[in-house]
């Protein structure tokens, strides 16, 4: 039984031949044999999953196209600008204005 990792990108084919690009929800259940997919949310046996042909590893690299390039170029850009900002705010310290006097001594 082929199975399929959790957010691997893979190809479904339906009952018409058609081929859709999605991603796996849920892992392959082990009693059942099923995959969790995004596409309409449905459960599906691995016989009708591929897995997707940009995957390297476990990873999805569609940069084979120039709009998916400018895309990821853009995302890399705006998260390196998140990063980059400062995410503490320094503390204050606060400057105690009525000092305790001492009112008796104890013997």
């Amino acid at each position: 039984m082929t199975h399929f990792k959790e957010n691997a990108s893979v190809i479904f084919t339906d009952k018409a031949g058609r081929q859709i690009d999605t991603f796996v929800i849920f892992d392959t259940d082990e009693v059942t044999g099923l995959t969790h997919i995004n596409h309409c949310n449905l459960r599906v046996p691995a016989s009708s999953l591929v897995l997707h042909s940009k995957t390297v590893g476990t990873y999805h690299m569609p940069l084979a196209d120039a709009f998916s390039f400018e895309m990821l170029s853009k995302l890399k850009a705006k998260y390196s600008e998140i990063d980059a900002t400062k995410k503490t705010v320094p503390m204050k310290t606060e400057i105690q204005t009525n000092p305790m006097y001492l009112l008796a001594n104890a013997s």
